[in-house]
């Protein structure tokens, strides 16, 4: 199929915000062409792996107040849900004083919360509409998200996180009983509460749905080029095209989602964002005895929990470490116990049956995404940083991106995803 003369567009990532994004620039009329050194879709992205949850819950920054506390704790119990790698910490400490720095105080936390809502607010039917677009329709399931927990004492404990949840619109019911009991039969009853997220939504399959819509995107004339963005083509602020490993590419405006490798091509253009890979882990249950109608996250193991097309998926930890580093696996068997320990019919599983993952979140400090123009040239715009909120936040992202390439005036407020918000001057007058 012929691609519409629009402008040429070059999207440089091809993971769930970078796919998306060409999906809504192709829907404005834009020739677009997405390069990316590997396939949409495969293992390398953390697109592959996540926890495959659409939840207009996820607003809450990793940050919190009084973290800063526990870092002693982090860096000695190589076991716990957030960690950090000895090692790794000298290259880490500018980007972990700013983390600290960001979940300080409530305020900071309430402002980020409702900026990742006006990201997450509509996520489940916007991927649903480009689902539908795509003929992909049966890979995202509208049937909501449980997350548990064993007293509603633990609940109450983070009333400020669930209030905040609230207070930005997000619909939610407390269940408990046999409530709790029809809408989890395989969970232990050690769990006693539970607050099900009515508009959530899941992906039965994250990888294959990245490729899916990849696939989808080249039967409507999009280009999807195997190759590695390493400059850009400039004069006087206006890109000309972009320098890549196996040849230039002329284009009117370039779209940077890629993910980490997002950083060292914004400080070329003037902006020196700071990213960090937030490694996570998964395990894969292919012959679990039960399928999980409805996706559950155990709030005493902060995993997510999903039947997807590979099986029981348990996915989450945070591990601040260098992204080359090797996996330490010893994460995801932490996964499997918390597994085994949510779900009786599991007793006598072993985490030899299931298949391991682990990638990099690319990850800014203060928890939120990287969208809008660069400093040097207002035909690169960003897409990139959005941590553990990717898959749900990619398509509004794109819509704002597409927004940006039409000149129009943006669906949402972009200030809080300001590329400069990171520089001296900017936090100066903040």
């Amino acid at each position: 199929m012929t691609q519409p003369q629009g402008k040429h567009i070059a999207v440089i990532g091809a993971g769930i915000v970078g796919i998306s994004t060409a999906a809504a620039l192709l829907k404005d009329g834009h020739r677009v062409t997405v390069i990316d050194p590997a396939s949409p879709g495969g293992p390398h992205a953390a697109s592959y792996g996540n926890g495959a949850f659409i939840s207009p819950a996820s607003i809450l920054p990793v940050s919190q107040p009084g973290l800063w506390r526990k870092v002693p704790k982090m860096l000695a119990d190589p076991r716990g849900a957030l960690t950090i790698r000895w090692r790794d910490l000298p290259a880490l400490m500018p980007w972990l004083v700013r983390f600290l720095w960001a979940g300080a105080t409530g305020e900071k936390v309430a402002r980020t919360a409702r900026a990742l809502s006006s990201l997450l607010a509509d996520a489940p039917q916007r991927h649903a509409d480009l689902a539908a677009r795509a003929g992909l329709s049966d890979m995202i399931v509208q049937n909501g998200l449980l997350y548990a927990f064993r007293e509603r004492a633990e609940y109450e404990a983070e009333a400020f996180g669930w209030g905040l949840r609230r207070d930005t619109g997000v619909a939610m019911a407390e269940i408990e009983g046999q409530a709790l009991r029809r809408a989890a039969p395989a969970l232990d009853p050690a769990y006693r509460f539970g607050v099900l997220i009515n508009d959530g939504a899941h992906c039965t399959d994250p990888g294959g749905y990245v490729a899916g819509l990849a696939d989808w995107l080249t039967g409507q004339g999009v280009v999807v080029r195997r190759d590695r963005v390493i400059g850009f083509d400039l004069c006087v602020g206006r890109l000309r095209g972009l320098r890549c490993a196996d040849g230039n590419l002329a284009c009117d405006l370039a779209v940077i989602a890629a993910g980490l490798a997002s950083a060292p091509l914004a400080a070329s253009l003037g902006d020196p964002v700071p990213l960090a890979a937030e490694r996570g882990y998964h395990v894969e249950l292919r012959e679990a005895p039960f399928t999980l109608d409805i996706p559950i996250m155990p709030q005493d193991g902060k995993m997510a929990n999903v039947t997807t097309r590979g099986g029981l998926r348990a996915a989450g930890q945070v591990e601040l470490a260098a992204p080359d580093a090797p996996p330490n696996w010893a994460r995801a068997e932490i996964l499997f116990e918390h597994l085994k320990q949510s779900y009786p019919a599991l007793s006598g599983a072993t985490v030899s049956q299931a298949a391991r993952w682990q990638g990099n979140r690319p990850s800014t400090p203060d928890g939120k995404p990287v969208i809008g123009r660069s400093t040097r040239s207002k035909d690169v715009v960003y897409a990139f940083g959005h941590g553990h909120i990717g898959l749900a936040s990619a398509p509004m992202t794109a819509a704002l991106v597409a927004d940006l390439v039409a000149g129009r005036h943006p669906a949402r407020d972009l200030t809080s995803f300001s590329p400069t918000r990171f520089s001296l001057r900017q936090r100066e007058t903040r």
